[in-house]
């Protein structure tokens, strides 16, 4: 494969393949969930989360600032990165989307068992933490991707490996 770029300006063609966003999306646990506050400032925190039918399931007490913030616009980011993962290299997906807050009984009934477990792979550590997330303040999390950015440091470091930092 020929690559006649000489610099980093232009990185469209860096994208995370379909596969690799699958895998990085099933091997971390954490992303960064960013949502927009009161005065219409960007505000973020690092969440857990499941990823189940093209959605990300994430949960946190009502009280929360993100909750309220959600409920008045619904919009909200959220990115993943490979730091910690097996995944090599620098690889992140960011996405923009909507977000629906629950509290019914339905829905909590199917997302902290299948949450704890994707967590916490042992089942009596999986249902020791469903316990503890299962409160009276807690709220569920869905946010439905409409647009997604992806980044493989692979494909830009293949532009000049004169310059990637050998291990």
């Amino acid at each position: 494969m020929t690559i006649d770029h000489d610099s980093y300006e232009d990185l469209t063609d860096c994208g995370l393949s379909p596969e690799l966003e699958a895998e990085l999306l099933r091997v971390q646990s954490e992303c960064t969930f960013m949502w927009t506050n009161k005065k219409g400032e960007a505000f973020g925190v690092i969440m857990s989360y499941l990823p189940k039918d093209g959605k990300m399931w994430l949960t946190c007490a009502e009280r929360r600032a993100r909750i309220p913030a959600l409920r008045r616009f619904p919009r909200a980011s959220l990115c993943v990165n490979s730091t910690g993962t097996s995944v090599s290299g620098s690889r992140t997906v960011t996405y923009k989307g909507e977000c629906v807050i629950h509290k019914d009984r339905e829905v909590l009934d199917w997302f902290y068992p299948e949450f704890a477990a994707h967590l916490r792979p042992d089942p009596d550590q999986a249902e020791a933490f469903r316990k503890f997330l299962d409160s009276p303040g807690r709220v569920v999390i869905e946010f439905t991707p409409d647009y997604k950015l992806g980044f493989d440091s692979a494909l830009m470091w293949a532009r000049s490996p004169e310059a990637e930092r050998k291990k």
